[in-house]
């Protein structure tokens, strides 16, 4: 466990990390647009639960200066992030007559960065006021006001009219505002709806509950209620671009580019890729049909070379240039595919092992907002630390500077869309709503390299009609891979059958994911191991986890061992990816790798990232299976250093080891004596027949490894079966119905033992030693 350096010492989260030249342009807004409301000077934070390391970094105004587009940039914009005037109404009331309260943008108003801090429920309003002026170097385009995010019901008014209404919390939506616009100071008002989960909406862990940390709150989280993505003005040509859809093709070395835009039907547009200043592409089309850049000798992007292209935009009337923005690429390829006969997901047509985690991107100081830029970004290169190369971003969607600095990073990103409330079947309003904004969330993202898989649902949390979605989400976006459920053993979760993937949710796991002839299989969750650091917890006392751990070094052996035992077992067995619960503990969940205030590390991270770069290279390089002779009769030798004169026995039905040698007697050699068959619960695996109790068989119960007679059921065929792993110098056997453990010799009894586990015969010394067997001639032939 390793706590994390104060700021202003060069801490990991501050990297530097290059960037390219189209983000230099449009690093920080312009400054002075508005003037501050009235008592803004006045105006403090609330007291953050939990204070991270970015929580006094925060501007009191214009927090977050980043420019929120970074797959769509323009040179002239202006940031309305800071003071606004702020108040709370009844639900159903018009626009109060004073705003007595300042609320910063654009933190939420459940979070202490707001400066509200207050439980927000379906019965209020929030509204939100400031003025803004427009630069006079604008003067003859349209200015466009922009909202990262808003959640819920959004409605705005310039100038006294309503220029706009959106329903959605996690997609970005505009308004033009040029016909409201006086020429002098201007005025906005934003009023949000928020019901959270008592509404139809798409909420993900968001639940009404006090904003202070208190107990209980399950895997459900502080509500996060209005504004809380950046809102900006940006002024465009009459004709602008409004999107690019860029997909690579590796097959002809091409980036196949939508130039989607407004007033901009029958337009040409140019498409430029470059790298580095120099250019390697431009093609020209019309916009809103694809164009094809030829991209020679494509640079590849993989999470170990996250290498992006610069891409331009040009909207041509003519030969002349009336628009243009700025964006970046990376080539790379995602699918499904045969390999040794598994179908695995392959990344530029070869298959990598996905280790990650499940990220849900919530705050102690910003609840649903990262404090600043390099907060956001610092999970993500926590994930590259550990030496994960995926991340599941669970039931929420960043800001799309996040999906750049995965990007940049070079993380693969599983993308869930944000459920609907749980054990709720959502009517039909709220399925259009719902799908609708999914829509919308694919189109923002689509051209991310790498967002590599959409999951559609989770759980079973507001499930329907799975098999259509899957479908209909893999023809709108058929770049990427589709998972329809995530858990689909969990919870009362329909399975649709379709898409790209078969994905359990298994804790602590890993346990067995089998693929399928159609689907690669995936772990979509598993682990859930716990450590409370003091005065690092929410809530103190009240964290719960999966399985909690007694000590960072307990935390740590069992963690990775989860990891080895996915290399050594389910990976050859067909697995290919694993999500592991989870980055950061949240609220009073206390199952992060890092506490949920970001200051401390809990496990070894030299020791994290080597075993998932294992993992990993195991994928690439994969051992050739290990087998043992079936039909035929051996014995199973200690290699332990010390004992290896010591066999596997039984007597009087338990297991244990003891030396044989050519002396023994014959009772003792037949006992020694196993015939080895095939897996009575996995035809994959191993079951071993007792030599001189035919139809009996070596199988654990309770931990204590025994020899037992079949009774046919499927339990004891499962406790009965053996899976053989690689060791050195022998082979291991896991258990099939709990993989991970193995068949363990200690102190001459032999145990079901876990690596990381906390019983007397999970002992890590000589762990590996007294798990590997030497298979030899048989005592008693």
């Amino acid at each position: 466990m390793s706590r994390l350096r104060v700021p202003g010492r060069r801490p990991w989260w501050r990297r530097t990390i290059a960037t390219t030249g189209l983000l230099a342009l449009v690093a920080t807004a312009l400054v002075g647009i508005g003037t501050a409301p009235a008592g803004a000077a006045s105006w403090t934070p609330k007291p953050a639960p939990m204070t991270t390391p970015w929580t006094n970094q925060v501007p009191v105004d214009k927090p977050l200066p980043e420019y929120p587009r970074p797959q769509l940039t323009r040179p002239d914009w202006a940031n309305l992030n800071g003071i606004w005037d702020f108040a709370v109404t009844g639900r159903d009331a018009g626009q109060p007559a004073s705003f007595t309260d300042q609320i910063r943008v654009p933190f939420v108003a459940e979070s202490a960065l707001s400066g509200i801090q207050r439980k927000i429920t379906e019965n209020d309003k929030l509204w939100y006021k400031r003025t803004f002026t427009v630069p006079s170097d604008w003067n003859g385009r349209r200015v466009e006001l922009n909202f990262g995010a808003s959640d819920w019901q959004t409605t705005v008014w310039v100038n006294g009219t309503q220029v706009g209404a959106h329903k959605g919390g996690y997609d970005s939506f505009k308004y033009d505002i040029t016909p409201q616009l006086n020429g002098g100071t201007n005025t906005v008002v934003v009023s949000v709806y928020d019901p959270t989960q008592t509404g139809g909406q798409a909420v993900g862990k968001q639940r009404i509950n006090g904003v202070q940390p208190h107990d209980g709150g399950g895997i459900f989280y502080t509500a996060a209620s209005g504004i809380w993505q950046t809102v900006w003005l940006e002024p465009v040509a009459a004709a602008h671009i409004t999107r690019l859809d860029m997909t690579p093709n590796l097959g002809d070395s091409t980036l196949r580019v939508k130039v989607q835009g407004a007033s901009a039907s029958g337009r040409s547009a140019r498409v430029t890729v470059s790298s580095g200043g120099t250019v390697v592409g431009t093609a020209t089309g019309t916009v809103g049909s694809e164009i094809s850049v030829a991209v020679p000798s494509a640079h590849l992007w993989t999470p170990e070379d996250p290498f992006l292209y610069d891409v331009k935009a040009e909207l041509l009337d003519g030969s002349a240039v009336t628009d243009s923005a700025g964006s970046y690429t990376g080539m790379r390829s995602i699918a499904v595919a045969k390999v040794d006969g598994v179908l695995r997901p392959v990344l530029n047509g070869k298959f990598v092992f996905q280790t990650g985690t499940l990220d849900q991107g919530y705050w102690p100081d910003g609840i649903y907002t990262a404090p600043t830029d390099a907060a956001l970004k610092s999970d993500l290169q926590a994930h590259k630390d550990l030496g994960f190369n995926m991340v599941r971003k669970h039931i929420k969607v960043e800001p799309q500077r996040w999906f750049y600095w995965a990007d940049k990073l070079g993380l693969l990103v599983w993308q869930d869309m944000p459920a609907m409330d749980t054990g709720k079947s959502p009517d039909s309003a709220a399925r259009t709503q719902w799908e609708s904004e999914f829509h919308a969330i694919i189109d923002q993202h689509r051209s991310s390299p790498s967002l590599v898989m959409w999951v559609d649902q989770n759980e079973g949390w507001g499930q329907y009609d799975q098999a259509r979605i899957a479908s209909e989400v893999k023809a709108y976006d058929p770049s990427r891979l589709v998972n329809n459920m995530s858990g689909v053993n969990c919870c009362g979760s329909v399975d649709g059958g379709n898409g790209d993937v078969v994905d359990n949710h298994i804790y602590v796991g890993p346990g067995n994911t089998a693929p399928t002839a159609t689907r690669a299989a995936v772990l979509g969750e598993f682990g859930g191991l716990g450590y409370k650091v003091p005065g690092h917890e929410w809530f103190p006392g009240g964290g719960f986890s999966y399985e909690d751990q007694p000590s960072v070094s307990a935390l740590n052996n069992r963690f990775v061992g989860l990891l080895d035992s996915i290399r050594v077992g389910q990976l050859p067995a067909g697995l290919s990816a694993s999500v592991y619960t989870e980055i950061t503990d949240v609220e009073n969940e206390a199952n992060g790798l890092l506490t949920y205030d970001r200051q401390v590390v809990k496990v070894d991270t030299a020791r994290v990232k080597a075993a998932n770069q294992a993992l990993i290279n195991a994928s690439r390089n994969p051992a050739p299976p290990v087998t043992l002779p079936t039909g035929q009769y051996k014995s199973l030798r200690v290699t332990t250093p010390g004992y290896t004169n010591k066999y596997l026995r039984h007597q009087e039905a338990l297991a244990f080891t003891e030396v044989v040698d050519s002396g023994s007697s014959a009772l003792l050699k037949s006992d020694a004596t196993w015939k080895i068959v095939t897996g009575l619960g996995n035809s994959n695996c191993y079951s071993l027949e007792s030599r001189n109790y035919p139809g009996e068989y070596l199988r654990h119960r309770d931990f204590r490894v025994r020899r037992d007679a079949n009774d046919g059921s499927a339990l004891f065929k499962a406790d009965a079966t053996w899976c053989a792993v690689a060791g050195s110098g022998g082979v291991r056997l896991s258990s099939a119905n709990l993989p991970g453990s193995y068949l363990r010799h200690i102190d001459s009894e032999v145990w079901l033992a876990t690596p990381g586990g906390t019983h007397a015969w999970d002992n890590p010394a000589t762990f590996t030693e007294d798990t590997t067997w030497a298979v030899e001639a048989p005592w008693a032939p």
